[in-house]
């Protein structure tokens, strides 16, 4: 079986959404840049896109949220290595739990237990549902708009891929050739030398 470009871009166009979506369940930023592009490049409808990683952003919180709900008790036993960030984000759940379940999927290291300690906090699931749609819509528009602006820049770089790929090869194997020839000279003068 062959793929042309066309048939590829029939699958991005008929797939790209589902996967989307459990792609930001995971892993979001680069799957939401990735849609970004991928709507800039035409495959796919700019709403429909944040519309996906929205959703798969919120379901994967959701999840986290449940999982900190269930095992209340034993999450600051699990997580003792981290005990200081968990404090502090207790606290700040404590003061700002609106604000904390908006923010946490923007806050470096929080992406994961972020959800997972509110769920374990005693917020409430009809506090927490709105807020997790209301925070999924803001990330996934923001980072679906960086993407597709970034789409500018990376397009006619996809274009002629197979020629960066040719140059990256070169420096690649440039760069091997150099390392292999002052590892030998390293390698002959630490024989002379002892």
């Amino acid at each position: 079986m062959t793929f042309n470009t066309v048939d590829i871009t029939q699958l991005i166009a008929h797939y790209g959404y589902a996967a989307l979506i459990l792609g930001s369940m995971a892993e979001g930023e680069t799957v939401t840049l990735l849609g970004g592009i991928a709507a800039h490049q035409g495959l796919l409808k700019f709403p429909l896109v944040v519309l996906s990683v929205a959703l798969g952003g919120m379901i994967g919180d959701q999840l986290l949220y449940l999982v900190g709900r269930r095992f209340r008790g034993s999450i600051p036993a699990r997580f003792q290595k981290h005990k200081k960030k968990i404090i502090k984000a207790q606290d700040l759940i404590n003061r700002h739990p609106y604000w904390f379940v908006i923010g946490s999927r923007f806050m470096y290291g929080f992406r994961v237990i972020g959800p997972i300690l509110i769920g374990a906090s005693h917020l409430p699931p009809r506090i927490f549902l709105p807020l997790n749609i209301v925070g999924a819509l803001i990330w996934a528009t923001l980072f679906t708009t960086l993407g597709y602006m970034g789409g500018e820049v990376v397009g006619p770089w996809l274009q002629n891929l197979d020629q960066h790929i040719k140059h990256w090869i070169w420096l690649v194997g440039v760069v091997a050739v150099v390392w292999l020839v002052r590892y030998w000279f390293k390698r002959r003068e630490n024989n002379k030398s002892g």
